[in-house]
């Protein structure tokens, strides 16, 4: 009796049979098989599971790191799985906050997609550097590198041209990933003020009153404290290179009151303005040694182009904008309609 034997096609279709069942397997294994713990290991963001991923890191790595963090992520199946989703090369670093019973494809699109958790911290102009190291040292997502410095460390560490820091970062709202240093940020804050004080020192004619970039910072920083009213940042500094060109005082009490430190109470007094200090512009001529607080963009360009203008003098006039004198006269004047007829003290916000 002659032995059948099977189709042709019956084995290449159980080998199809079998390829299928094999892929339906391992996607139904990527996609649906949860490796993320159903409890937060962050209490900070109870909603998912945290892990953070290093900066150059390849896929095995990753893996490495996860797994070690408690998603239990099959190294293998993640590397095929990266390589089979076209995502291999796209994964990013970061801190990641994973749903609870996450799939290992839904953590290598989600890295791939660079969703990651990010912090923000926001440094606003007319800061000094006494309230801005405060807010970096009591921010909870940063590495805290530089915490109890002094002056001269901090500036030496974060790699500063002066010893004195303030005036020195840029006003920005800076988003960086939780657990980075916060030396990373003020790096990044201090190589933006500088490339903005280049920008705004490139506009300062070559006849101006101030004669370095420092100077202009400073006296950039004098403007943001003086001025009430944005449009009139150019006016503000036309009265003080006005005075710095005839050496006349500045007189400025923003200076006085940072001369004082962090320690003043809110009330400016005559005392105040007769105690001498390299701040105190009412006895001293010039401008101080330092910046007083972080400048705007808008006052180094006020500080580098001031309006075109003979005042001398300003004064609050109580809505938050100047009236702008050329003489005392008309200057005490001014003073008596605007300040001195107010019930109450007046508050000191002009030369």
């Amino acid at each position: 009796m002659r032995k059948k034997y099977a189709p042709f096609w019956v084995l290449p279709l159980k080998l199809f049979g079998i390829a299928v069942l094999a892929a339906l397997l391992f996607f139904g294994t990527l996609f649906f098989w949860g490796v993320v713990p159903s409890a937060a290991n962050d209490p900070v963001r109870p909603s998912g599971f945290t892990a953070k991923v290093n900066p150059k890191s390849g896929v095995e790595s990753i893996a490495r790191q996860l797994h070690s963090q408690g998603i239990e992520v099959n190294g293998i199946l993640f590397q095929l799985g990266s390589r089979a989703l076209l995502i291999h090369a796209k994964l990013k670093p970061g801190t990641y906050l994973f749903p609870f019973q996450a799939s290992t494809a839904a953590i290598l699109l989600q890295m791939a997609r660079g969703d990651s958790i990010k912090e923000s911290i926001a440094f606003v102009p007319g800061m000094t550097i006494w309230q801005l190291r405060q807010i970096v040292d009591s921010h909870p997502a940063l590495a805290h590198q530089t915490k109890g410095l002094g002056s001269a460390a901090f500036s030496e560490r974060v790699g500063l041209s002066h010893a004195n820091a303030e005036g020195l970062f840029f006003p920005d709202t800076y988003v960086f990933d939780p657990g980075e240093s916060d030396l990373v940020i003020y790096r990044r804050a201090a190589d933006a003020m500088q490339k903005n004080q280049v920008k705004a020192w490139s506009k300062a004619p070559n006849t101006s009153v101030l004669k370095t970039p420092y100077d202009l910072l400073t006296l950039a920083s004098i403007i943001e404290k003086e001025t009430g009213k944005a449009s009139e940042r150019e006016q503000i500094s036309a009265v003080f290179h006005n005075r710095l060109k005839i050496g006349m005082r500045l007189q400025t009490d923003p200076t006085v009151i940072y001369g004082i430190g962090p320690g003043f109470d809110g009330n400016l007094r005559k005392v105040d303005l007769r105690r001498d200090s390299p701040y105190n512009t009412y006895m001293r001529t010039g401008l101080p040694p330092t910046p007083i607080a972080i400048p705007s963009m808008e006052s180094l360009l006020a500080a580098a182009s001031p309006a075109k203008s003979d005042a001398l003098y300003f004064v609050a006039k109580g809505d938050g904008s100047s009236y702008f004198s050329k003489t005392l006269a008309e200057h005490e004047k001014a003073v008596d309609q605007y300040q001195r007829s107010v019930k109450g003290p007046a508050k000191r916000s002009s030369p």
